[in-house]
């Protein structure tokens, strides 16, 4: 998974150099907003699920601050909030709209573009929609952080039960090589040279 995760991140240089990041500062240089490990993956998941949900205005700054407090993946987190755009927009914001008319008891409005796109209307429509992308934002972080445990957690028992039947495999009375040993058998430790 981690090598996978290496894969499909932007690197350092390119997060750094986005223009809203900069008033970070020196703050984007923690290591911790750059490891790959479960705590940080699956906290980066949380967040940008999370933030994916909230007014799309200014959702790069916030997840930004929430990687750096959380002290989390940043790259993973903003590549989530990027989920919304657009075209998911509309049917995420709507759902989250219904959601937050049910949980208020308020009568929810059909898709009529021309009332949406009214700027007169959002104050009808803004409590409604608040509480829903807070509803639907949590769950979904909820629900992220939990997936990302269970498939790391997945993975790595997969990967040891992997090198179990490697080893049953291997003679009796041969020492596991190490990965240094191959190039350089001096290099490595005295206990795995063989």
């Amino acid at each position: 998974m981690k090598r996978w995760l290496k894969r499909v991140t932007p690197d350092r240089a390119r997060v750094r150099g986005h223009r809203q990041l900069r008033v970070f500062g020196k703050r984007l240089h923690d290591p911790n907003l750059w490891h790959l490990n479960r705590r940080s993956v699956a906290g980066a998941c949380a967040l940008g699920l999370f933030v994916m949900y909230l007014p799309p205005l200014g959702q790069t700054l916030l997840v930004a601050a929430g990687a750096i407090a959380l002290r989390v993946n940043l790259p993973i987190s903003m590549a989530l909030i990027w989920v919304t755009n657009p075209v998911t927009i509309p049917p995420m914001y709507y759902f989250s709209y219904r959601v937050g008319s049910w949980l208020l008891g308020a009568p929810a409005r059909t898709l009529d573009m021309e009332y949406w796109l009214e700027w007169r209307n959002w104050l009808e429509i803004l409590a409604p929609l608040t509480v829903g992308g807070l509803v639907c934002g949590t769950l979904c972080a909820v629900l992220g952080y939990c997936a990302v445990q269970v498939i790391w957690r997945w993975s790595l028992v997969r990967r040891l039960r992997r090198r179990r039947v490697r080893q049953a495999r291997r003679p009796r009375g041969s020492a596991p090589r190490h990965p240094d040993a191959r190039a350089d058998p001096s290099a490595a430790p005295a206990q795995y040279r063989g």
